[in-house]
């Protein structure tokens, strides 16, 4: 999730690059708007996991406070990446807003209600969506369509992405009946989330209702493929393992990375830039960034809140 999450802000500018490899233009679903869900959802996977060792360990307020610093710090990391990127002229003054501010919303969201049952965390997600889509039909679509990432209207939208994905991962932990829950959870969510978009229409942009639900849906299915794959069949992926265990590090530091393709005022370098030079970019970015995560992870230094 987190490398093609770095491919897309790479390729998002690029002119060669064809549609279905960026964001779609408000209503509609390409590859790409399934990246950001996906780290949604692995963030998911594990924070019902994390609250509990935490509150067995250290008591609720000790518990809580750890969140609460954690998905701060990401709205904090947000704002100033946001400003930095203003401030350079890369990015036109906007409302400040963006993915880390997203995630750290959706994670502080979804920290009210994480001590509830797997039942009742589903429920409140599935009424935060349709009191959401609601919003966003009556007052909201303006604001959300002309803000980054959505933003805070969306993360609304996100932070029940972020509890349905709890709920999700409670059933896949339950080893002995609900992992094949899972599964077919996975199949009916893409499937009911088509039907519901003949109503409400599936747009990344909106954060709306049916691509949260199809969102979902893909990310489950997603995982279940690489889950059969490294731990029913043993493969092993360590590219993917050594940028897994440094997410934020190498997220942040691809930004220093992409500034030497977007600072320079030449269309030519980065946004006119040809096919070789392009593979050539990408070949640099991703390999820098590769060769800092195994570096880290071998040495065992992991950076995390």
């Amino acid at each position: 999730a987190i490398l093609l999450m770095i491919l897309a802000n790479y390729m998002g500018n690029v002119s060669l690059i064809p549609a279905w490899l960026k964001h779609a233009d408000d209503i509609g679903y390409t590859v790409i708007d399934l990246v950001a869900p996906m780290f949604v959802f692995a963030m998911g996977l594990t924070y019902g996991l994390s609250y509990r060792r935490r509150l067995a360990r250290d008591g609720a307020w000790n518990a809580t406070q750890h969140f609460l610093t954690r998905y701060l710090a990401l709205l904090g990391l947000g704002y100033l990446i946001t400003l930095l990127w203003e401030l350079s002229g890369i990015q036109p003054p906007s409302f400040n807003w963006g993915l880390l501010q997203t995630l750290g919303a959706a994670g502080l969201i979804a920290l009210l209600f994480i001590r509830l049952s797997t039942g009742w965390r589903a429920a409140v997600g599935l009424g935060m969506l349709l009191v959401y889509q609601q919003l966003l039909g009556r007052f909201w679509l303006h604001e959300v369509l002309a803000a980054p990432h959505n933003g805070p209207w969306g993360a609304l939208s996100w932070g029940a992405m972020l509890i349905l994905a709890t709920a999700m991962a409670d059933l896949y932990h339950d080893r002995r009946r609900g992992q094949a829950v899972f599964a077919l959870l996975s199949v009916g969510l893409v499937g009911g989330s088509l039907a519901l978009s003949l109503i409400v229409p599936i747009s990344k942009d909106r954060a709306s209702l049916s691509y949260v639900l199809l969102s979902l849906g893909l990310s489950g299915l997603v995982f279940t493929l690489f889950d059969g794959l490294v731990e029913k069949r043993g493969w092993r992926l360590p590219i993917l393992s050594d940028w897994g265990r440094n997410p934020l590090l190498l997220y942040l530091l691809h930004y220093v990375l992409l500034g030497l393709f977007v600072l320079p005022p030449l269309p030519a370098w980065y946004v006119q830039a040809p096919f070789w030079l392009v593979v050539i970019q990408i070949v640099f970015l991703i390999g820098i960034l590769s060769w800092v995560g195994r570096f880290l992870n071998q040495r065992k230094i992991y950076f995390v809140l």
